[in-house]
């Protein structure tokens, strides 16, 4: 049940080669063995991109791919982290002071999050030192959430660390929280479908209250996940907080129009509540109250009726004071469009009618388009393998993550699925270097994986 605790399995580490090696590797460079491994799972969002942050469901499944951390706790207060992967470097402190740099989003820096966000959660005033090894099998930067899993992991291995327990519920919004702190303004589905997943199925995963419930796809299909090979890092770029601003943006002219207590409001979700009507009927109000053409800062103190510093010190973030242009209409428009096409998307798989397949690959092409041009998070990479993915016949295909690189997820018949990796690896992979070097991690067909959990020696 999603709210208990992550569970501890006892395994036998000779059943396990990835774990042995894990071990083996911890006490070449510890010196001594790990006492426990915790794993937290990447995942592919199916449909409902950048939706979360601003209250609505989205529908991610869990993947394969993970971090895999071994931990011994030591009596020093001293946190050692290390990589198998020699390219991060490793990185100690003491677990009294941690640090977080948010100019540069090094790969310590996210596990220091979700250490940090568990020790102040329950006030550790004499938080257990550490040894621990990462070993991570998400491609980096690829929107398959390779960050929030290595916090989520984080987090995890520093509650066990300490002798303490939480629900995975608890777990995912102390984890959403603290990955804030490196400066990322995310919504909360990375950390919830990386403990609540469950092996088979989907999530539709709903905010405020946090809540999860299994969608069960469809069979005859098969979901492929294709990387650009453009790597985004959503806490080194500012696309991503910008949009989040944009929405927030939206959702004050909205409410103001409206009559509504526009200060209070930060999320679009929040102005569909208070006016109580639907999804439809807030499309048309946007068309209503917000022009297409891009908003300066002025004619939004105009609209919300404030001076341009009440604007910079009351609503912009810090990191959003030199921002001269907000494009409000095309950001709600995208947001309400896709929150509806989740909706339709999990009725779909709920009815399981004869055509459910092209009705799902239909709200897939239908976001993508909506992510290009409204939200304008995609890139011509992405674009090109949306449709080298079509062409070779995907049912459905769209980029998944935050977008401006990482990755594209393809629903794809599954008795055409040997023929649809063999194209789109020839088409895509096969005509680049660059490409051609990676391409062994970079297209690979998935199914709905287990959530966060621990293990234990046997």
């Amino acid at each position: 049940m999603a709210g208990d605790s992550p569970s501890a399995l006892p395994v036998q580490l000779v059943e396990q080669p990835r774990l042995q090696k894990l071990k083996e590797m911890f006490i070449s460079k510890f010196g001594s063995a790990p006492k426990f491994y915790a794993r937290a799972p990447g995942r592919v969002n199916l449909i409902g991109e950048h939706i979360d942050y601003c209250g609505y469901a989205v529908l991610p499944m869990a993947i394969e791919q993970d971090i895999l951390i071994a931990v011994e706790p030591v009596q020093t207060q001293v946190v050692q982290l290390a990589n198998i992967n020699s390219s991060y470097l490793d990185f100690s402190t003491s677990v009294n002071n941690i640090q977080i740099n948010k100019t540069k989003p090094q790969w310590h820096n996210y596990f220091l999050c979700g250490l940090k966000g568990i020790q102040e959660h329950f006030g550790l005033n004499n938080p257990t030192g550490m040894n621990c090894l990462l070993d991570g099998t998400i491609p980096p930067s690829s929107g398959l959430s390779s960050s929030s899993a290595l916090v989520c992991c984080a987090g995890l291995v520093t509650l066990r660390a300490n002798g303490k327990t939480l629900s995975k519920v608890e777990l995912a919004e102390i984890c959403t929280k603290s990955e804030r702190y490196i400066g990322t303004e995310g919504g909360g589905m990375d950390q919830s479908i990386s403990f609540l997943a469950e092996e088979g199925t989907a999530k539709l995963i709903e905010f405020s209250p946090l809540r999860a419930t299994d969608v069960r796809l469809p069979s005859g299909a098969t979901f492929v996940i294709a990387n650009s090979c453009v790597e985004m890092n959503k806490a080194a770029t500012s696309h991503y907080n910008i949009r989040v601003m944009e929405c927030r943006l939206a959702t004050k002219l909205l409410s103001k129009s409206k009559g509504l207590e526009w200060r209070k409001m930060l999320r679009l979700h929040d102005v569909q509540t208070k006016l109580g009507v639907s999804l439809e009927e807030m499309l048309t109000i946007v068309e209503e109250v917000l022009h297409p053409e891009p908003y300066s800062a002025e004619e939004i103190c105009k609209c919300l009726g404030i001076s341009l510093e009440e604007l910079h010190s009351q609503i912009l973030s810090q990191n959003m004071q030199d921002v001269s242009t907000f494009k409000l209409y095309q950001r709600a428009k995208h947001v309400y469009s896709e929150a509806a096409r989740v909706l339709e998307f999990q009725k779909i798989c709920s009815e399981a009618p004869a055509n459910a397949l092209q009705l799902l690959g239909e709200l897939m092409k239908q976001s993508h388009i909506s992510c290009r041009e409204m939200y304008e998070c995609s890139c011509p990479e992405l674009d090109r393998l949306v449709n080298i993915c079509l062409q070779f016949g995907a049912i459905g295909s769209r980029l998944t993550g935050a977008g401006w690189g990482g990755c594209t997820v393809s629903m794809v018949p599954t008795d055409k699925l040997n023929t649809f990796l063999k194209n789109v690896k020839k088409a895509y992979y096969q005509t680049d270097g660059q490409r051609l070097a990676v391409e062994n991690n970079s297209l690979f067909a998935t199914k709905p994986g287990k959530g966060a959990l621990v293990f234990v020696e046997a």
